[in-house]
């Protein structure tokens, strides 16, 4: 799914990682998925993870 237009956590590192992908809820709650780690949704903020691998887009 693309980048939401408002993202939830901004600070968080989720957000610039390729393994990072967005859930948008029925009620239209957004959630950050991680597809790199056995924990698919992780306690936001993240600010250090070992499984970060950076975008090359940057976003």
């Amino acid at each position: 799914m693309a980048r939401p237009p408002s993202l939830p956590f901004p600070q968080s590192l989720c957000h610039r990682c390729v393994g990072c992908r967005y859930v948008v809820s029925a009620k239209g709650s957004t959630f950050l998925m991680c597809e790199r780690l056995p924990t698919r949704y992780l306690p936001q903020p993240v600010l250090r993870c070992p499984a970060f691998l950076a975008r090359e887009d940057g976003r």
